[in-house]
């Protein structure tokens, strides 16, 4: 009797397990995953050939979001040096782009981005540089990318600077995702570059973003 009760339940477990095998085989869903911080609000902005950018554009797509302003002689310089190795090892990807976005709009003007993306010498349909109005920018790295304290918009919008060493992650659904990330720290940007790859490796959950940002 013992035996038979060993064995009903043997095949129980084996019947389970291979229920949640096939049931999940093919999905992520098995997978460790990487926390969800936020998600994309909406927004428009101006990329360095003057064309509109704009989070539908983000769609299907892993980013790699941060502020920079193209006349920065500190921190700038060399998160951007880092930031290209991040986009030598995925600029083949052709889900991955990198977003960077201006935190001094009066001076980095479509022009002015231009010029530093040429500078730079990279593929700007991967590597994108953005600019447009300063309150806006600042909504979307305060509210979208947690990349500054929301009540540091308190102040008026003029009196206002964003300078962050900080990198964000977005995954193809347009949720922020694994944690903010210190551009100057290299075992942070060795933990962003393997986050990279898992969220490349994922499936969009809908197709679309979340949050009803995107309909079908």
């Amino acid at each position: 009797m013992t035996k038979k009760v060993f064995l009903y339940v043997g095949f129980f477990v084996v019947l389970v397990i291979s229920f949640w095998f096939f049931l999940f085989r093919g999905t992520d869903a098995w997978k460790t995953q990487l926390p969800v911080l936020s998600y994309v609000k909406p927004f428009s902005f101006k990329n360095q050939d003057n064309i509109s950018f704009t989070d539908r554009d983000m769609l299907g797509k892993v980013a790699v979001v941060e502020y920079f302003f193209t006349t920065c002689k500190g921190i700038c310089p060399r998160m951007n040096t880092n930031m290209h190795t991040i986009y030598d090892q995925f600029k083949n990807e052709p889900n991955f782009i990198i977003l960077s976005h201006s935190c001094d709009p009066e001076t980095d003007s479509v022009p002015r981005m231009k010029h530093y993306a040429d500078s730079l010498k990279v593929d700007t349909k991967k590597w994108i540089f953005l600019t447009g109005k300063k309150d806006s920018l600042y909504y979307q790295a305060r509210n979208s990318y947690l990349l500054d304290d929301p009540k540091n918009s308190l102040e008026k919008i003029e009196d206002q600077f964003i300078h962050t060493q900080f990198f964000a992650l977005v995954d193809k659904d347009g949720q922020v995702r694994g944690q903010i990330y210190d551009g100057l720290k290299k075992d942070e940007l060795d933990r962003l570059k393997d986050d990279i790859s898992i969220l490349l490796k994922e499936k969009s959950k809908n197709g679309n973003f979340v949050n009803g940002i995107f309909n079908q």
